[in-house]
């Protein structure tokens, strides 16, 4: 097979699953009002699948921030940050996020998705072992994989596989990286990271703790799991990333360990990587204190959160395990999947699809990203729609 005989057989594959004239995977956005709403075709929709979960993208310190960073600095810094482009508020963001965990230091990466490729293939190398949850983001694994370091999986959230695994390493454990992240992107859920805390502490390993989904939504601050378990002191690395609670691009990692400056010059996703826009990092840096000050915004969140969910336990819908800004609705079949996603659609409610092999046990899920400026009536709007549409999905 030719390498574009590989593609066709991609889009053989997508047209036998997806109808004629339906684009789920890039549907195109014609015009966005706010941080809830936009165009798509001649339809005014709710978002319910953004991972905008303060609702920050139109707050207007994060817009005027961003505004004087262009007029003040250009659209962009042309280079990457081992050459010209470390300005003053890059290094600036850096301390704040430090300071923001209480840890010794902080490097900003151009995407999330780089922060997790840059730390883990600068931390482990062809002679250590990465240990990771089954159900850990992409970019976790791409890491690995760039690390060249043994892949071991653990199943999802399970402890007794988590120490097997440990055990039969044997000395192999002390250059172990442990990976798990606050809230799964798929079904919502945390860690349990009391307990993985503790089999680190006792096989002497490494933890990182991807903190993607759980920045701004966890915690007094919104340091994420660390602050709701008092847990920071024991986690040795946290990454993270801009594009969801802070509302725009980019991606973080803080640390105690001096050593986390070293990576800087063995991490070729952050050496070769053009350094983010002033715009970015303008924003970023209003957002973070909005974030960091931001309890009624959480407040507010959770209550939509436990309102939907809520609705559609009572439905009879299978969720996710617990409630989470993270709604994932669990379907058998991608048939099923893809009904409720277009039946949403056409309620003017945009959701997120997701079939396999990208979800857990090869089910099929309708993933929904509540927001803090969701209303109330919002919330009621989405229930009503899931609740015509069960009858019709499961017929």
């Amino acid at each position: 097979m030719s390498l574009l005989d590989k593609l066709d057989a991609v889009a053989a594959a997508r047209k036998a699953l997806l109808p004629e004239g339906i684009d789920v995977f890039g549907t195109p956005i014609e015009e966005v009002y706010s941080s809830t709403e936009a165009r798509i075709g001649d339809r005014r929709i709710l978002f319910l699948g953004t991972n905008n979960y303060l609702g920050l993208t139109f707050a207007p310190e994060c817009l005027a921030a961003a505004h004087s960073a262009i007029d003040n600095e250009g659209t962009g810094t042309t280079g990457s940050r081992m050459a010209n482009g470390s300005y003053s508020g890059h290094r600036a963001l850096e301390r704040e996020f430090a300071d923001f965990y209480h840890c010794h230091s902080c490097i900003v990466f151009t995407t999330g998705y780089q922060a997790n490729l840059a730390t883990i293939s600068g931390l482990a190398g062809v002679d250590d072992v990465v240990l990771i949850d089954g159900d850990s983001h992409a970019s976790i694994y791409d890491g690995c994989r760039l690390s060249g370091a043994e892949i071991i999986r653990f199943r999802h959230n399970d402890m007794v596989d988590l120490e097997k695994r440990l055990r039969r390493l044997g000395d192999r454990s002390r250059s172990t990286l442990i990976i798990v992240e606050g809230i799964y992107s798929m079904l919502g859920d945390r860690a349990p990271l009391a307990d993985i805390v503790k089999l680190k502490d006792a096989y002497g390993s490494t933890l990182l703790l991807d903190e993607a989904h759980s920045l701004g939504v966890l915690g007094k601050t919104g340091q994420g799991l660390v602050e709701e378990t008092g847990l920071i002191d024991k986690v040795d690395f946290i990454t993270g990333t801009f594009s969801k609670s802070l509302g725009g691009i980019g991606g973080y990692c803080v640390s105690n360990h001096a050593q986390l400056d070293q990576l800087r010059y063995v991490s070729r996703p952050y050496i070769f990587t053009a350094s983010p826009t002033p715009a970015t990092i303008a924003s970023t840096r209003a957002a973070l204190k909005l974030l960091h000050d931001g309890i009624e915004l959480r407040q507010q969140l959770w209550k939509n959160v436990h309102q939907l969910y809520s609705r559609l336990d009572d439905l009879g819908y299978q969720l996710g395990p617990e409630p989470s800004p993270v709604i994932a609705i669990i379907l058998d079949a991608p048939r099923q999947a893809l009904m409720l996603w277009k039946g949403l659609l056409d309620h003017g409610i945009y959701v997120n699809l997701v079939l396999p092999p990208a979800t857990p046990d090869g089910r099929s899920l309708v993933r929904c990203s509540v927001s803090a400026v969701h209303t109330s009536e919002q919330m009621d709007q989405v229930g009503s729609a899931f609740a015509e549409l069960r009858e019709i999905i499961f017929e």
